[in-house]
């Protein structure tokens, strides 16, 4: 008999989220208090930009001054979390202000978009504000089907097109696109917009960066990777889309500038997860789920602070509609962190912001002998302790189909060639259970999950993760993890692999 899986879908989700319609989670209501001018709310976010990669966190090899004044003059926070380190899952987090695994089939990557959760966009443009978005809105994946009328982001704002300097880079004007959508704003309206550039996803140009007259010497490179000039001068290539995506969101603020609304407007400038090499983006460790985030909002808030609390990227459209003054939708899981952006401190402003859950499910279907990498994992202050439910499956996906789920680049050429050491920590199977001392090995080199002097800690950390899953109502946890398998795939079936494959196979 053939599996309906939409309709499995449907019955399972039924059952796991039975408080969830198609009417009530459009609207949000007013929040208490006193009446005040509304500010724009605008989000720049980046596609694929590491954490830390930034002059605002001491990088000295690229130069990010846009993302540098807003953390100077706003906040500039060290702990923003995504709870899924996929485009897709991670940019839903932010407009439905849920979890990836509270998202139904949004929790995969190339899935559907749900239309039964609000998402922040739908509920500012109800209340009087001018929404859009331009480049990368939510996606890669079907929104249409689920009855969206356009991107969950907002409509788009795509007409203007530029010459790019490098190869890889998207030749979509956005500060261009901007200044047109505030061309058809309403008079007096407060503006949502959501900025998305495809920098610095890949592909790159092979050596811009050294062409550019960057020096090789100058890269920072993690203790997971070999000192090689292969790895060296793909970073360089990197760093030249970042300081490409940092110049465009500085086009836009000296537009606000010139206009008079840059100190009326809260800016957003973040990432949806790290870097597109191996062992980051998808990855449940450090560098792939911990992102950069700096806020300004002139006439809302002190700036010139640093804040330590813990930010997770369902926070940000409770904050949104709260600065709006709109109550966030029932629907929301996140909590406004509103109150800690005016609190005027710095370091740890809320003590209860103090630890994180990340999770992942597959990255797509169709590959041969590889049903995706099931994981969840809760991070706090000092560990960081990773559940993998699967541990004979491929992390990173099937050797024998290329290692899919990391994006072809000459640094995973090179390691995929030495089988080694370096090849396992990006590659290589995972144990069950790994847990790190983020104090001492940030870059999660040292798996002290097996040491008996960590036992205790190990314990308490698995039943806080399990607990708070339980709450949140995800399936893994609730028994039902097998509504994952059930949800359909919509991306492509052939994969950047292989044209990477003929690019290499031409030269």
């Amino acid at each position: 008999m053939k599996i309906n899986r939409r309709e499995v879908v449907k019955s399972l989700a039924a059952a796991l989220w039975p408080n969830l319609g198609t009417g009530w989670a459009r609207s949000a209501q007013p929040a208490s208090g006193p009446p005040g001018k509304r500010p724009n709310i605008l989000l720049m976010i980046a596609d694929d930009w590491g954490r830390g990669h930034a002059g605002a966190y001491g990088a000295k090899w690229l130069q990010t001054p846009t993302f540098d004044r807003v953390a100077r003059e706003g906040v500039l926070f060290t702990n923003c979390f995504t709870s899924n380190p996929k485009c897709s899952p991670s940019r839903a987090t932010i407009l439905t202000g849920r979890n990836s695994w509270q998202l139904k089939e949004a929790v995969n990557h190339y899935s559907i978009f749900p239309n039964e959760f609000p998402v922040y966009p739908d509920l500012l443009e109800k209340a009087g504000y001018h929404v859009g978005m331009t480049g990368k809105g939510w996606g890669p994946g079907d929104y249409q089907s689920t009855g969206w009328p356009h991107n969950p982001a907002g409509r788009e704002y795509q007409k203007r097109r530029l010459k790019p300097p490098y190869q890889g880079i998207s030749n979509v004007d956005y500060a261009g696109n901007f200044e047109d959508f505030l061309a058809a704003r309403p008079k007096g309206a407060p503006f949502c917009f959501w900025l998305g550039t495809q920098e610095p996803h890949r592909v790159y140009e092979p050596g811009s960066g050294e062409r550019a007259g960057r020096s090789l010497a100058d890269v920072v490179l993690p203790k997971y990777y070999p000192d090689h000039r292969v790895i060296r001068s793909d970073m360089l290539d990197y760093a030249l889309e970042v300081e490409w995506m940092d110049q465009q969101f500085g086009k836009v603020l000296a537009h606000l500038e010139r206009i008079g609304e840059l100190d009326h407007t809260l800016v957003v400038i973040t990432s949806d997860h790290g870097m597109p090499f191996p062992r980051v983006k998808g990855q449940i460790y450090e560098d792939g789920f911990h992102v950069p985030l700096a806020v300004r909002w002139g006439q809302g808030f002190q700036g010139g602070r640093q804040v330590e609390d813990f930010i997770n990227f369902r926070d940000l459209a409770p904050t949104f509609l709260e600065a709006a003054g709109l109550k966030p939708a029932p629907s929301m899981t996140g909590k406004s962190f509103l109150d800690v952006l005016k609190s005027n401190r710095s370091g740890i402003v809320d003590a209860s912001r103090d630890f994180m859950l990340i999770g992942k499910e597959r990255h797509d279907l169709g590959r041969p002998n590889d049903q995706g990498y099931p994981v969840r994992a809760i991070r706090t202050r000092d560990f960081l302790y990773v559940r993998n439910y699967e541990p004979d499956r491929w992390p990173v996906g099937n050797p024998e189909t290329g290692y899919r789920n990391c994006d072809p680049s000459p640094t995973k050429d090179f390691l995929t060639s030495r089988f080694d050491e370096y090849y396992r920590l990006s590659f290589g199977k995972r144990p069950a259970e790994e847990l790190y001392d983020l104090k001492s090995d940030p870059e999660c080199l040292r798996n002290l999950a097996a040491n008996l002097k960590y036992a205790d800690i190990k314990r308490k950390l698995q039943a806080k993760m399990n607990e708070t899953l339980r709450a949140e109502g995800d399936p893994r946890a609730l028994g039902q993890a097998e509504f994952f398998d059930t949800i359909q795939y919509t991306g492509p079936r052939h994969h950047a692999y292989d044209e990477w494959l003929k690019y290499q196979k031409a030269q």
